[in-house]
């Protein structure tokens, strides 16, 4: 077996031996954008750190697994606002993952998981994955790390803590920097919980609505004028490495369940799904 989980680090000749052997592929991508006064820009690193570990239990359980190179650079949606963050438009991160997806199919790498860590590509990843899936019959699942992570929460804080820490720049991506990069996390801008504001004589409900009467609507803001310090939803201060350590334990195992079932679910040759 290569001496390494990363698709980087294999030499050539390594690589054309692994192929043969079909393994799962894990695309990790995230963003570059506002996490919060106190968290590192790039949540990209911790969906590259999962899936590395991901890698390397299923792996260690049978499943040939390897981590391509992480996409940095999410679907831009309401982050504009940053300085120095980058984004992509949905129609260039769509004609990314196309065509990594057809450098990948042309040599019969058909086993791919998506390791996510921005809702801007939830939706590019998912009309890309049903184009192959429509084509081919091949089913390539994505695992959306905060929105598991979410519904996580619960199991770990209790119900109440968890609804008080959740939220943008919050739990979990919060908790689960502190763990793996403790030393990215800037103690002293921490903030409290977010105080709702006014922008257009109403109230800011999120990062692009705002409420009106008994209902809202969406407006075509971005987070720096609904939501000036990235930080929505929650408390990070309720946050801990602690948290963040139950958070990537269960991701991980999810993650390892996610690389052997489409194995177990996919013909050898084809690729195409067994349902």
């Amino acid at each position: 077996m290569p001496s390494s989980y990363y698709l980087a680090e294999l030499s050539a000749a390594e690589m054309r031996e692994a192929a043969v052997r079909k393994p799962v592929i894990l695309l990790p991508m995230g963003s570059f954008e506002d996490q919060g006064p106190h968290a590192p820009m790039g949540d990209y690193l911790s969906a590259a750190r999962i899936a590395e570990l991901i890698a390397e239990k299923a792996t260690a359980e049978g499943t040939e697994t390897y981590v391509a190179p992480v996409v940095p650079f999410g679907g831009e949606d309401f982050f504009g606002y940053m300085p120095g963050g980058i984004a992509l438009s949905q129609s260039t991160l769509r004609a990314v993952v196309d065509d990594m997806l057809r450098c990948l199919l042309r040599h019969g790498l058909t086993r791919v998981v998506f390791i996510n860590g921005h809702a801007g590509n939830c939706g590019v990843i998912n009309d890309a994955t049903q184009k192959v899936w429509l084509e081919r019959g091949i089913v390539m699942p994505a695992l959306y790390l905060w929105r598991v992570g979410y519904g996580l929460l619960p199991a770990i804080l209790g119900k109440d803590v968890a609804a008080k820490s959740s939220g943008h720049g919050c739990n979990p991506l919060t908790s689960v920097v502190m763990h793996l990069f403790p030393h990215l996390i800037r103690h002293q801008y921490i903030p409290g919980p977010t105080v709702p504001g006014e922008v257009w004589g109403l109230p800011v409900t999120g990062f692009t609505s705002l409420g009106i009467g008994e209902g809202t609507i969406t407006v075509p803001l971005e987070g720096g004028d609904t939501v000036p310090n990235g930080v929505w939803g929650g408390d990070p201060q309720l946050c801990s490495p602690e948290t963040g350590a139950a958070l990537v334990e269960k991701l991980v195992r999810i993650g390892a369940d996610v690389a052997t079932h489409v194995v177990r679910n996919s013909d050898p040759q084809t690729g195409k799904a067994v349902l």
